[in-house]
């Protein structure tokens, strides 16, 4: 078989399946089926109103049913689980049966839309929409449609958070159907974000006064217009830093001025200084000193 002929086969038998269960117990209040297929088998779990009617005395009534999914669907080991259903107002299969019970028994179909939709919002769903189709007034068919709350429509969300139930009301004139999809309200609708509100500027100040310690007493000889300030922590003080000692510098010889003298074999008017260990002289007529062991350059006669 191949992998499409298997997956619609698949689909077929769950129809099947929910229309034998919605049949057998309609009593019981009936609320929808899940499959979960497993190395073990095939774990069937059936949620209900009144999980007692499913079980039944000793086990008999769903020990039936597990015998008629072997024979009837050909369900590999199945193994029946019951769970109830503590607000029966946000499971959809119920509240369809309920409501296509409701117009069997000849209650206006509008009034009962109505009622249905406000039991289902004050439950606490998110949203919820009724569809109600089939010959309502006349003698051609219409659909009457009953919105309330946020309800998704399209893409994957609106197929796995969205619970959908569907029942038939059967009246004289014809069939009418009744479909009911329910937003529950433990999901969390995407795209839906919330906005924090920003603390006022009078706040925030506020909140900044009840941190300040205690204010500092104003002196005595302080004029009375001035207001005291917040007292301020003493910083510690700054230790000087290590000054150390710098080198001596040698302080330039005194200027030995010799006015007819020779230095080195250096003639005319030269003043000597001792810099460092360095001798040096400056000539008349020039204001930069020079090392006196530099060589001359001879004038020329």
């Amino acid at each position: 078989m191949g992998v499409e002929r298997k997956f619609v086969k698949n689909g077929l038998d769950k129809a099947q399946m929910a229309e034998y269960f919605s049949k057998q117990l309609e009593r019981a209040g009936y609320g929808g089926m899940s499959i979960n297929r497993t190395p073990m088998g095939t774990q069937v779990t059936i949620f209900a109103e009144k999980p007692g009617m499913i079980i039944g005395k000793g086990g008999k009534t769903i020990h039936r049913l597990t015998h008629d999914l072997e024979t009837m669907f050909r369900v590999d080991n199945p193994q029946i689980d019951v769970q109830e259903v503590k607000i029966p107002e946000l499971n959809a299969q119920m509240m369809a049966s309920r409501l296509a019970a409701a117009i069997e028994r000849g209650l206006y179909f509008r009034k009962a839309g109505h009622n249905m939709l406000r039991r289902i919002m004050e439950a606490g769903a998110l949203g919820c929409e009724i569809d109600i189709a089939g010959k309502l007034t006349g003698p051609r068919k219409r659909t009457e449609k009953f919105v309330a709350g946020n309800m998704l429509h399209a893409g994957n969300p609106a197929m796995e958070l969205v619970d959908k139930g569907f029942a038939i009301a059967i009246k004289k004139l014809g069939i009418i159907g009744c479909r009911v999809r329910i937003v529950p309200p433990t999901i969390k609708l995407p795209g839906r974000f919330k906005t924090t509100g920003v603390a006022a500027p009078e706040a925030a100040r506020e909140a900044k006064k009840e941190g300040i310690g205690e204010l500092v007493k104003a002196p005595e000889g302080k004029p009375e217009g001035i207001k005291p300030q917040a007292a301020v922590q003493p910083k510690p003080e700054a230790q000087p830093a290590e000054v150390k000692p710098e080198a001596p510098v040698p302080a330039e010889a005194e200027v030995q001025s010799s006015q007819t003298g020779e230095s080195e074999g250096h003639t005319g008017n030269i003043e000597e200084r001792k810099h460092g260990d360095t001798l040096e002289h400056k000539h008349a007529g020039y204001d930069y000193w020079h090392p006196a062991s530099r060589i001359h350059k001879k004038e020329e006669s």
